[in-house]
């Protein structure tokens, strides 16, 4: 490789970098504007004056303010999906314990300002119902499925069709999550949605 060849390659890295640090930085401004003031209240002027780029920049990158909440909207979502898997794996020497803990964790990850405000109050509406879901189960349905399979091959819960009963947990979930975000009382509410999903997958058990 000549040094012209090398050189090259150096710059295309470089652009790249640039690329993915703009990128990042539009994500973090975008997150904290859209948690602290809602998708609607947050200007496109403001995102770019907050990140220090272009109109141009965010459009190159993301088309406008609509799919630059969507990937901030995905990064909130596999956050709360690491932190679940980070939590059952902790307690995968007991497998009842563990769905106990991934229940715990994923209504705690919805706790978050962000995932509240982001992911259960603006989504829905501002990437429609259908678009929200089809992302939402993305991230979570394979994840219950699989838990469920490993529930029933423990003998911890009941043989049935994985897909429809997590399909079901999921949006029992969901509801949960819903609901804690638009309570009055967000503390009051986790506590007691979060018993009720115990309770309802004490029902699966074998």
């Amino acid at each position: 490789m000549d040094s012209s060849e090398g050189q090259a390659g150096q710059q295309r890295r470089t652009q790249a970098e640039r690329s993915e640090a703009t990128r990042l930085l539009l994500v973090n401004t975008g997150r904290r504007l859209f948690t602290e003031q809602g998708f609607a209240g947050t200007s496109t002027e403001a995102l770019v004056r907050e990140a220090g780029v272009t109109r141009g920049a965010l459009y190159h990158h993301y088309n406008g303010k609509r799919e630059l909440f969507q990937a901030v909207f995905e990064q909130v979502e596999r956050e709360i999906v690491e932190q679940v898997v980070a939590a059952v794996a902790g307690a995968a020497d007991d497998f009842e314990r563990a769905w106990r803990i991934g229940i715990e964790a994923f209504l705690d990850g919805c706790m978050d300002p962000a995932a509240q405000r982001i992911v259960l109050l603006d989504a829905p509406s501002v990437l429609g119902w259908d678009k929200w879901r089809e992302i939402d189960s993305a991230y979570f349905l394979g994840l219950i499925v699989a838990l469920f399979e490993q529930g029933m091959a423990a003998g911890v819960f009941a043989r049935r069709p994985a897909q429809p009963i997590a399909q079901m947990a999921m949006g029992a979930l969901t509801e949960a999550a819903l609901s804690i975000a638009r309570a009055p009382d967000v503390a009051a509410a986790r506590a007691e949605f979060g018993a009720a999903a115990m309770h309802l997958i004490e029902g699966l058990k074998s």
